[in-house]
């Protein structure tokens, strides 16, 4: 996802480019939400109207994640979930993670924030009741913070995997994500599709092919956690 729309929020990007095109086709690539749940189309299947994209399936990703922190951490009972309680995309996206949770015998913190305020509270929160690691949901609000979530998981020792491996590469510990490159270019493909004559409403939405699990080593070590080592055999990238 281009920086702009990372710093924006994949929805106010979606939102921008609807307002600012009328009707000409409006193509998603590497965007974290579901734009059926969110009304923009009909369904992924067929979406009506003027957009279509790369969207990705936010159940099966928070099982994905979860399973990574509880390899990393075998014994993990709580999970802090940080997420933009405004943002009703967001919202969702949390849901799907805390029932997947559920399902895997993990019992949820919800850290729900609406301002940068708010993060004082969920870091007292947490420190009045300790999670075994933290999961962020990445929308302008946690993304623009990040750097405060890192700080505060690093002081307090605490695993986290985040949504973007952006956030890794500035200091977090883990992340599990569509490849964006990938991404763009499946994107591309549809683009030279309507290009070509091709209705966007009529083209489903595709899900990504591939993911890429990013660790930060400095960060496991500062953390002084040793990583399993079939679990950095599985990384795509280890940044030391």
């Amino acid at each position: 996802m281009p920086q702009w729309c990372r710093t924006l929020g994949p929805e106010i990007a979606l939102k921008a480019a609807l307002q600012a095109s009328g009707t000409v086709p409006v193509v998603m690539a590497a965007f974290d939400f579901d734009p059926a749940a969110r009304g923009y189309v009909k369904s992924l299947a067929r979406p009506g109207g003027t957009v279509t994209g790369i969207s990705d399936d936010a159940t099966t990703l928070s099982i994905k994640r979860l399973s990574l922190l509880k390899e990393l951490r075998p014994g993990l009972a709580k999970v802090a979930m940080l997420w933009n309680r405004d943002d009703l995309g967001m919202s969702l996206r949390y849901k799907a993670s805390a029932d997947a949770a559920q399902s895997m015998g993990i019992s949820v913190q919800a850290l729900g924030v609406r301002e940068p305020d708010d993060f004082e509270g969920v870091f007292e929160a947490m420190k009045r009741e300790p999670p075994g690691a933290i999961l962020m949901v990445s929308d302008s609000l946690t993304l623009l913070n990040r750097k405060r979530v890192i700080d505060y998981a690093a002081a307090e020792r605490l695993p986290a995997i985040y949504e973007t491996e952006g956030v890794v590469r500035d200091g977090g510990l883990m992340s599990y994500a569509a490849d964006d490159r990938e991404s763009f270019e499946r994107g591309g493909a549809l683009v030279e599709r309507i290009f070509k004559g091709a209705k966007p409403g009529e083209l489903p939405f595709e899900q990504p092919t591939r993911y890429l699990f990013v660790i930060n080593l400095k960060t496991a070590k500062a953390l002084g956690l040793t990583i399993p080592p079939a679990l950095l055999a599985r990384a795509d990238d280890v940044i030391e």
